[in-house]
């Protein structure tokens, strides 16, 4: 069946539905996953066999001894947390973990006790579902445009926007080398080189890159990997060059708590204006709208 007789098909089917039931219908067919089969495509496919290729790469909680200080900051916690890395490991795989008793969601408060509490989970990407709401419903269309990527990192952001977006170049700018080596490998094996370009650098070298951005994004991009002064130097540096009018800044959390424990003089009301998003696109039950809610737009002014 081609599709415009399917489509056929389908209004047929709904004109033959009683008004009272109709309503109820299409909530259903709005509210389901029972389409979800259907609506996976080859990039949903794409961007999780890219997950998994990552995962072989990497220890479960996905620290590299090269990042001594992020793995400081996250000992120095007031609460134990984990890092899971939430584009490689959603809550099914992370329940499969626990079931199989690689991973665990609690920590015992006395030990040899049952007395525990839940662990805290940090993650320094998007997930996947994260990254569609960004490119599907936070982001315009991008065609002709230059995204910016501010602690690439694995390249979730930059691998996503090549398969989910029409960007003219996608840029990642990640200062551990061993994360652009993992970059560069699915960067090649996926054949992504016509739009991907992965930066080993410092935010703070890269004045052209920002000047000529047409989205930045930034992920708790500075907290966990550089002290105070340097968060603050680095926030400074982008308000300086991100400056071009309309550019959008994508951000989590929000700047106003990025910047809240910084010494800076960022007047953010002369910089930019916060686009409001709509979190209700997506209507199932299970979706976390708490972490949908920490992705913030900008617009330069």
């Amino acid at each position: 069946m081609d599709l415009s007789s399917a489509q056929r098909s389908v209004l047929e089917l709904l004109g033959a539905v009683s008004s009272e039931d109709l309503p109820a219908l299409l909530d259903w067919m709005r509210t389901t996953r029972d389409f979800d089969e259907f609506i996976h495509n080859n990039n949903d496919i794409i961007l999780k066999n890219i997950a998994e290729d990552l995962r072989n790469c990497l220890p479960l909680e996905t620290m590299l001894p090269s990042e001594q200080i992020a793995i400081q900051k996250i000992k120095q916690h007031p609460e134990p947390v984990i890092h899971i890395d939430a584009f490689l490991y959603d809550d099914d795989f992370i329940d499969y973990l626990c079931d199989n008793g690689k991973m665990s969601r609690n920590y015992c408060m006395v030990c040899g006790s049952h007395q525990t509490t839940p662990l805290g989970f940090i993650s320094h990407s998007f997930s996947p579902l994260e990254l569609k709401f960004i490119y599907q419903h936070v982001l315009p269309d991008l065609s002709g445009k230059v995204l910016v990527d501010v602690g690439s990192r694995l390249g979730p952001v930059l691998f996503a926007g090549y398969l989910y977006s029409s960007a003219l170049q996608l840029h990642g700018v990640e200062m551990n080398q061993d994360f652009c080596q993992l970059q560069e490998m699915i960067i090649a094996k996926y054949k992504f080189t016509d739009r991907i370009k992965v930066h080993h650098a410092n935010i703070c070298t890269q004045a052209s890159l920002l000047q000529n951005a047409d989205v930045v994004i930034m992920n708790n991009v500075f907290e966990y990997f550089l002290d105070r002064s340097e968060q603050a130097r680095a926030w400074e540096y982008i308000s300086h060059n991100v400056k071009k009018k309309g550019t959008l800044l994508v951000t989590v959390p929000s700047l106003k708590e990025s910047l809240s424990n910084l010494q800076v003089a960022i007047p953010l009301n002369e910089w930019v204006e916060e686009v409001q998003l709509n979190y209700d696109v997506y209507t199932e039950k299970d979706i976390d709208r708490e972490a949908l809610e920490q992705i913030h737009l900008y617009k330069i002014l």
